[in-house]
């Protein structure tokens, strides 16, 4: 199992987290839970939503979906600016979190549908790619630490049916030159678990 700890002390942000956790019984995250989990990914035990993501968090399990079209240009999704963490910030494409029960590969095409209008019809070639743990925290909202796969997906079929309730902006990429010139894409505020997918993608070729 790979790791992506913080570069540096986060302990700041646990000062904002009480201030996040006084929001929770109104949020909707309050409502659901998420699968904990150890370093190698093994489940633990099911956790609040909310809780895994205030105060020191809980470690669990999560994913995150890179979409490209035939011309491997991949798609960037703007989180709408509604999202608790790392709202308005482009993504590259989706990400959520399982449910008990549930794979990977099944969550990953309910969220594609749920939040793109993307439908299996569209693709034939999801697939797990990756997996590493990261820890990141934003301002004083909350923390990410997640267990997180990386899977692929190529679209045959482009038509999109954003939900903006989770998407507030879509754009199409060439992702060798995202990658390779970051700096000029500075303005989109990539999110975290994103850049460094893309960064783990390019070091293994």
């Amino acid at each position: 199992m790979s790791t992506d700890q913080p570069d540096d002390a986060a302990t700041a942000a646990d000062a904002g987290a009480e201030d996040g956790a006084e929001d929770a019984a109104a949020h909707k995250n309050a409502l659901q839970d998420v699968i904990a989990v150890d370093p190698d990914d093994t489940r633990t035990r099911m956790v609040n939503r909310l809780d895994a993501h205030t105060g020191d968090g809980i470690r669990h399990r999560a994913f995150t979906c890179l979409v490209f079209d035939t011309e491997g240009r991949i798609l960037l999704a703007q989180r709408a600016p509604g999202k608790r963490l790392w709202d308005t910030h482009w993504d590259g494409t989706v990400a959520s979190h399982p449910v008990e029960g549930q794979s990977q590969l099944d969550a990953t095409r309910q969220r594609l549908e749920e939040e793109l209008g993307i439908t299996p019809e569209q693709y034939s070639d999801l697939r797990v790619t990756d997996k590493f743990e990261y820890k990141r925290y934003y301002e004083n909202a909350g923390l990410e630490w997640e267990v997180c796969a990386v899977l692929k997906v190529t679209l045959d079929d482009t038509s999109l049916d954003p939900d903006e309730e989770e998407i507030a902006g879509l754009l199409w990429a060439d992702y060798e030159h995202l990658h390779e010139h970051p700096q000029w894409y500075r303005q989109l505020r990539l999110c975290p678990w994103f850049e460094i997918a893309m960064r783990r993608d390019f070091d293994e070729e």
